[in-house]
């Protein structure tokens, strides 16, 4: 794969390393895409529509702990096999289940009841891979390339939610139910993914130790990459005691990182209803204008961490307020915008702060601890980032149903208060 480190994996190994992530969060996405489109069609609520992802993400949140501890215990390869197949069993079951609720064989609240329990493998089984494959990656390489090659893996979660919006509609069929297309489509390449994972992967013994490390879930708009450093053997620091949420060093740093990520994660719940409705065109056609409006705020994202900040090199205390000063002025755009191209504006500008943002109060959490701690910090980040996707979707839909821009409009007061208080709270 171009661009690949120089390492001790072979370079097709690792393109199938890669692919897991990315066909992961690709998949995810995309469903998560065409899901209100879905939902409308069956004529369910918005609020039921958004649960379904909240319960899922609640079993990321639960579980990618476990599987992380599994990982070290039993191997690599299983773990990244059970976390591909709960990924492909997902996806063939929903894709199916909703087939079926748009044709008519199944009752909508039959159809959703079902889709929902499916659902449930990707979040508690799906999380089983990515801690598997960073940590396969990390025991095969050593100190010198063990940075660049999983920066590489974990741009596949980014990279994903840029591909996922963009092919949705590509994948939607031209025949009754064929909006369910993406999510079989994605299931058949999971298997794909599966097999390559089976005869070209060798469950060979690591150069060096590495621990599962913790990731969210992919969402669009909310790169998950890896939460926590992998475990590097050549390390001499003695071992930490137990971090306390409430230690005034991370405290301010995880506080802000709850609130401004359900303030997003709010947003990215409601996005695609508003596009569906302010855009007053057939269900068909509006899938194709969730996905521009989507793919623009994760090339946003991917902007913002790929590339400005890597550029730019300031402090995470500026991150986090520059981000919340653009996620608030985004989000008052994407509340007034009445076209395609004022909402998907409004909508990047809001991903650019958002993509400012994390890693700002990621880092600053980081720097706040000292090197025997980073592992317990990035433990405490994961969760907090991927405790913002079990409420917040909902809560935003449940507000969604009162008045369109009303979600938007609070997430921007939120970011404007948040940018006052870090910038007298938030040590630079």
């Amino acid at each position: 794969m171009a661009g690949a480190p120089n390492m001790q994996i072979r370079r097709d190994r690792f393109v199938v390393l890669f692919l897991v992530m990315l066909t992961a969060a690709a998949g995810n996405t995309a469903m998560q895409s065409v899901m209100p489109t879905i939902g409308r069609a069956l004529d369910i609520p918005d609020f039921w529509v958004s649960l379904a992802y909240t319960w899922s993400a609640l079993l990321w949140v639960l579980m990618a702990p476990y599987w992380a501890r599994q990982s070290d215990r039993r191997g690599r390869k299983p773990l990244m096999l059970l976390g591909t197949l709960g990924f492909i069993s997902s996806m063939a079951i929903c894709g199916v289940i909703l087939w079926l609720g748009l044709t008519g064989w199944l009752l909508p609240a039959t159809t959703f009841l079902i889709f929902a329990a499916a659902r449930s493998l990707y979040g508690g089984f799906g999380s089983a891979a990515p801690p598997a494959v960073q940590a396969y990656v990390a025991a095969r390489t050593d100190r010198d390339n063990r940075t660049a090659a999983l920066s590489v893996i974990a741009s596949s979660f980014g990279l994903g939610t840029i591909l996922g919006p963009a092919l949705a509609p590509a994948f939607v069929m031209p025949i009754e139910g064929g909006l369910a297309g993406p999510l079989i489509v994605f299931a058949f390449l999971g298997c794909m993914v599966w097999l390559a994972l089976t005869f070209l992967l060798p469950s060979d013994t690591p150069q060096h130790e590495a621990r599962g490390t913790i990731s969210s879930e992919p969402s669009i708009g909310g790169l998950s990459v890896a939460s926590a450093p992998a475990h590097d053997d050549d390390d001499d620091d003695a071992p930490a005691g137990r971090l306390r949420w409430r230690d005034r060093r991370i405290f301010p740093w995880l506080l802000i990182g709850v609130l401004g990520g359900h303030g997003h994660a709010a947003i990215l719940g409601v996005i695609g209803f508003l596009v569906i409705d302010r855009m007053s065109v057939p269900l068909g056609e509006a899938q194709q204008a969730i996905g521009i409006v989507l793919m623009a705020g994760a090339g946003a994202t991917l902007l913002a961490q790929w590339g400005l900040i890597p550029q730019l090199k300031v402090p995470p205390k500026r991150l986090v307020i520059w981000g919340f000063v653009l996620g608030a002025a985004g989000c008052v755009v994407t509340a007034l915008g009445t076209t395609l191209h004022g909402i998907t504006l409004g909508f990047a500008i809001a991903s650019l702060g958002m993509g400012l943002f994390r890693p700002g109060f990621t880092s600053g959490a980081s720097l706040a601890v000292n090197r025997a701690e980073q592992g317990q910090v990035a433990g405490m980040v994961a969760s907090v980032n991927g405790a913002a996707f079990v409420a917040a979707p909902a809560l935003g839909v449940l507000i969604y149903g009162v008045s369109m821009p009303l979600p938007f409009l609070i997430s921007a007061a939120l970011f404007g208060i948040l940018t006052i208080w870090a910038a007298f709270k938030l040590e630079d």
